[in-house]
């Protein structure tokens, strides 16, 4: 397994290795790369120049930040000034950015160096596969003939394929949480708003200020928890002159938290191999002395949270320039009630329970899938699926803007990973990291 991002930032601020020797590795790596597809664009030089700078920094000891000299790369959708911002759109297949998103300002102040852009699905339109006209498909490292997700399967892969230390996605409808599922990585959806927007953006005309952040949230992919933790620490809160801190987990220890759990729907049932692998992580949870919660949340209408999402979906494409929706003002009104009702209700579970687990997705990763998106199926233990029945179990934290990560909790018998969702309080992000990092440990 790949060294995380923090222990490669601890390395280099003692002096064990050198940031320019961690950077030549990788990208050397990634020059290597003929099979995953994860890194679509590199920057070298720049790279290497910020390498020698990070090491000069800590032979002079001056102060550095927490991810110091850590190459990492970040999501196609992202400004990076002097790369290529597409989206996968052969359309902005020559637009160059000319200045940084906030993020990736932000993660550079904290030390690291983004040194490319993984791939992701044409204008991100794909949760369950990444692929587009300009840079191929994206294979899962784990079996090139299967799926990393989307639409952040290009971060995901990299990061299983060795090709990154740490990754910057975003997340709609899913597109950080199964693609790090998919490929057995660890992947966070943040509260919503948590994370400025700035600088993801389509290319165009300057961007109109996101005042509505209720479904889209940018977020990290790591090969740890703590890495989780890192990255948001030094991404997360308003511009200046405001501050922020991450507020810290209600708990430090496992066997004091109080966990719901959820392991199966007939909206998505889950396949055997996924259900043994939760059914054992549950097990391995109630060995260690948490409380364990079963079912869901009182007056959570799980059916009817995951419609009410899709409706969200349909106004969030519509406030940013897709089809008109066909929803009346009135329907409007009585979609955002029932938003903020599925909010509230979460909230008042979240009195009594720390944490929510549930299936990242009802399947390990399938093969790759060009037909026509209405026309796909997953097949699984227990017969055909529907393709969009991957949104059921991503859909209740999306809705509500709870924060919501996944881990890896296993593999099949294939050796596909599987992931679980761990959904914690809004606005404690930092209880659900621990969570998954006391479970792993």
């Amino acid at each position: 397994m790949m060294t995380t991002a923090t222990e490669i930032a601890r390395r280099i601020r003692a002096g064990e290795v050198t940031s320019r020797e961690v950077t030549e590795q990788l990208l050397a790596r990634i020059a290597g790369d003929r099979s995953v597809n994860a890194v679509v664009e590199t920057r070298a030089e720049f790279a290497l120049r910020n390498a020698d700078e990070a090491d000069a920094a800590v032979a002079d000891d001056r102060e550095v930040g927490p991810l110091q000299g850590v190459p990492m790369t970040i999501k196609e959708c992202f400004n990076v000034a002097g790369l290529h911002t597409t989206w996968g759109n052969p359309a902005f297949a020559e637009y160059v950015a000319d200045r940084d998103a906030v993020v990736v300002e932000r993660l550079s102040r904290a030390g690291a160096i983004i040194v490319g852009k993984s791939n992701v699905h044409t204008m991100l339109a794909d949760f369950g596969q990444t692929a587009n006209e300009i840079y191929g498909r994206t294979n899962n490292p784990a079996d090139l003939t299967r799926t990393p997700g989307g639409s952040s399967g290009g971060g995901a892969a990299a990061l299983a394929a060795g090709l990154s230390y740490l990754e910057y996605g975003s997340d709609l409808v899913g597109s950080i949480r199964l693609p790090a599922a998919y490929c057995g990585v660890y992947g966070l959806k943040p509260t919503a708003g948590l994370v400025p927007l700035h600088g993801f953006q389509v290319p165009g005309p300057p961007e109109v200020p996101n005042e509505f952040p209720n479904l889209s949230t940018i977020g990290p992919l790591a090969r740890s928890a703590a890495d989780l933790r890192t990255a948001l620490r030094v991404t997360g809160g308003p511009a200046a002159p405001y501050s922020w801190e991450l507020r810290r987990s209600r708990h430090n220890r496992l066997a004091d938290f109080r966990v719901g759990v959820v392991t199966n729907h007939p909206a998505a049932p889950v396949s055997s191999e996924v259900g043994d692998a939760l059914s054992a992580t549950v097990d391995r949870i109630g060995r260690s002395g948490a409380k364990i919660v079963e079912g869901w949340p009182d007056g959570v209408d799980p059916w009817d949270q995951a419609e009410a999402f899709r409706s969200q979906v349909e106004l969030f494409f519509a406030l940013h320039g897709g089809e008109p929706s066909s929803l009346s003002l009135t329907e409007v009104i009585e979609q955002e009630r029932r938003r903020m009702s599925a909010r509230m209700k979460w909230q008042r579970y979240f009195e009594d329970v720390d944490v929510f687990v549930c299936p990242a997705s009802f399947t390990a990763a399938f093969p790759h899938d060009d037909r026509p998106f209405e026309e796909r199926t997953i097949t699984t233990s227990y017969g055909e699926q529907r393709y969009d029945a991957q949104v059921f179990w991503i859909a209740h934290a999306s809705l509500t803007g709870h924060p919501a990560l996944s881990m890896p909790i296993g593999q099949t018998p294939d050796g596909l990973p599987v992931g679980a969702q761990v959904i914690g309080p809004w606005h404690e992000d930092d209880t659900a990291i621990t969570f998954a990092e006391l479970l792993a440990a």
